[in-house]
């Protein structure tokens, strides 16, 4: 009978120390994040995170990620300052002018380089500065990624103010929708929008200005994160990027392209059209492959065009004149992406 009692004892006490150490985060279970991404659907851009989702890339890095779709990226990285995200794809040029603006403890930890923005019209004879004047022009949302883009192609090129010469349309990631309906002229466009227009529409869309020539090397995307969160949740972070790290390799193999595509419906492309734009994205190196996407000369000219705007629009737009503009040295965390190497 004494036995029996040290047996049920010794059981019970093996149950109540497996049941404590499950309650441990991080024992015993994933670690959980949550990571908001630009566009509502999602932008092709947020592919990679859903891929490192679908084939099983977080579960193997022992991370949980909820992918939370925002109706822009410049909503995303608002969602990370106020704590609602752990982390968020936001676009570069917004962030570094909401931390320089703010001073938020806000931190890069992953990127993406190559922008892949350009400017188009379904009437060719009205692409350029003159046939954009005084017209509506989609966008994500005032101030958002798009926004950012027209602004600086307005300021830099065409001498012209944003929503006084020329109109913004907030639409989120349905400006294709939009153009290809014949409800806009004009949008600011992703690779894989000017595909889908095409194919829908049957017509050409006519590239009025390419970002990448108006404002040559600025940096596109951030993963960002606060500061306190990453002290908090930093190995989840580490193994999410390596997660990330890894389904961007994925990505760029061949063999799998067929299975990104699906992966892509998220975007609510069709199958032929994503893997089309998988294709013209991995073209120009989108998504990082064997490096953290966070370049030095392409985030501090980033910055510097983010000053440049401030001046020319008197603070109304980019880094106020009157505010220290945020360094690569404060704004991006390189040690997050080599300990995701190590795993």
């Amino acid at each position: 009978m004494k036995k029996l009692s040290r047996r049920i004892v010794s059981i019970i006490t093996v149950y109540l120390v497996a049941v404590f150490l499950v309650a441990i985060p991080g024992v015993g279970q994933a670690e959980k994040l949550t990571l908001a991404v630009p566009g509502v659907p999602p932008i092709y851009a947020n592919v990679v995170a859903y891929v490192a989702q679908d084939a099983g890339l977080f579960k193997k890095h022992g991370v949980e990620v909820e992918i939370k779709p925002i109706n822009s990226g410049a909503a995303a990285a608002k969602g990370v300052a106020s704590g609602s995200f752990d982390m968020a794809f936001s676009p570069s040029q917004f962030v570094v002018r909401m931390v320089s603006n703010a001073g938020l403890p806000i931190r890069a930890i992953w990127g993406f380089n190559n922008p892949d923005w350009l400017i188009g019209s379904m009437d060719q004879a009205k692409a350029n500065c003159e046939g954009i004047k005084g017209d509506s022009v989609g966008v994500d949302s005032k101030r958002g990624a798009r926004w950012i883009q027209l602004n600086t192609y307005l300021a830099r090129k065409c001498k012209l103010k944003i929503d006084r010469d020329v109109k913004t349309v907030p639409m989120s990631s349905n400006v294709a929708t939009a153009m290809a309906a014949g409800q806009l002229t004009f949008g600011v466009l992703h690779i894989d929008d000017v595909m889908a227009i095409e194919k829908n529409s049957g017509k050409k869309v006519h590239v009025v200005a390419k970002i990448d020539e108006v404002a040559p090397g600025l940096h596109y995307l951030m993963t960002i994160t606060r500061e306190d969160t990453l002290a908090k949740k930093r190995d989840a972070m580490v193994r999410a990027v390596a997660a990330l790290s890894e389904a961007a390799k994925y990505m760029a193999d061949p063999a799998n392209a067929e299975n990104v595509a699906k992966i892509a419906g998220v975007t609510k492309h069709e199958q032929d059209v994503a893997k089309a734009a998988l294709k013209g994205f991995l073209a120009i190196k989108f998504w990082p492959t064997d490096n953290n996407g966070l370049k030095q000369e392409r985030i501090e000219k980033a910055v510097a065009n983010q000053v440049r705007i401030g001046k020319i629009t008197k603070g109304r737009g980019g880094i106020k004149p009157e505010k220290t503009p945020i360094t690569y040295e404060k704004m991006v965390d390189l040690s997050v992406y080599e300990d995701a190497l190590k795993r």
